[in-house]
């Protein structure tokens, strides 16, 4: 009796065990995206890490402050110059503006078309963020042709490691010689209370460079490597080296890298031209009107000199 009624029970489990193999599909059964999301479910301790470190490295609570050069008016550049830097400048800015947004930083521009703005209210924009940084985007010019390359320029010294990975990024990706990072007091990096820099992305005086600019993908080659700087500006470090591998990528999507703390010179001796020239007309209307007075109290000695000499000359001729 307890005999068949374990042979019973066996059946039984061997009955149950067959139908829920058979309600399990087998593995070539799963379609392709079941098995892509399986994989996904359960990421390995180096893809957590990798997406821990993209979220720290973008900082989407930090506003940048874009600051396109010139415009109206002012063309930028120098005399006879066939391309215009305010256009280009603005251009690069606004891909940049693009680019970041679509990886959640708030973006504020000091213009956003073809208007000029003073290098004052440039400045006083910058200084009404905080947790900000300024981005002055610029293309360089000299009568000489033949100059070339990318040049990035910082001032004060919270301002050396914004510097530091955008250089780092644009002269790295671009196919022109590194002039490197420099130390200068033009007014809008010294007058600001946040880090900021000045990027000068090629010569426009220079015949290929100014191809490059003209070719829309060129710049949002440009938008794209300072982007990246900006991405990646907290991973600064003291280590040797200064360039780097240029990677395809056509997206922010670059994994966090350790960039190195760039070399610069030091060009603070060097008097902003904006600062000299307003300190110029400032000396020129103060000497202008320190003449005029001159010229006014002389007029009114000689004058005073005549009326004196003529009572002399009438209270004699009374007296005769």
């Amino acid at each position: 009796m307890r005999k068949s009624v374990f042979i019973f029970n066996l059946l039984l489990a061997s009955a149950h065990i067959a139908t829920s193999m058979k309600a399990l599909p087998a593995p070539s059964s799963l379609s392709q995206q079941e098995r892509a999301s399986a994989a996904r479910a359960t990421p390995t301790p180096a893809a957590r890490l990798r997406t821990i470190r993209s979220r720290e490295g973008a900082r989407p609570s930090t506003t940048v402050i874009i600051d396109a050069g010139h415009g109206g008016f002012d063309r930028g550049g120098i005399a006879g110059q066939r391309v215009d830097e305010k256009t280009m400048n603005l251009d690069v800015a606004l891909r940049l503006r693009s680019v970041l947004q679509s990886s959640g930083y708030r973006v504020v521009m000091t213009r956003d078309s073809d208007v000029f703005i003073p290098l004052g209210t440039r400045v006083a924009i910058a200084n009404s963020y905080r947790d900000a940084i300024f981005v002055c985007i610029h293309f360089n010019a000299t009568p000489r042709r033949s100059a070339s390359g990318i040049e990035t320029y910082f001032y004060s010294p919270q301002s050396l490691a914004l510097a530091s990975a955008i250089h780092y990024y644009v002269a790295g990706g671009a196919p022109t010689p590194n002039r490197g990072v420099r130390r200068r007091g033009f007014f809008v990096l010294r007058k600001t209370a946040i880090p900021s820099v000045l990027v000068e992305c090629g010569f426009l005086t220079n015949p290929t460079e100014a191809q490059n600019a003209q070719n829309s993908a060129y710049r949002q080659k440009l938008a794209l490597e300072i982007a990246h700087g900006i991405q990646n500006r907290s991973s600064v470090a003291r280590i040797p080296g200064v360039t780097r591998i240029v990677s395809s990528s056509s997206d922010m999507s670059l994994e966090p890298e350790t960039v190195p703390l760039q070399p610069f010179i030091d060009q603070t001796h060097y008097h902003d031209p904006d600062l000299s020239r307003s300190k110029h007309k400032r000396s020129s209307k103060s000497s202008s009107k320190s003449a005029s007075s001159k010229h006014k109290k002389s007029s009114s000695e000689t004058a005073s000199t005549k009326s004196s000499t003529r009572k002399k000359k009438s209270t004699s001729q009374a007296e005769d």
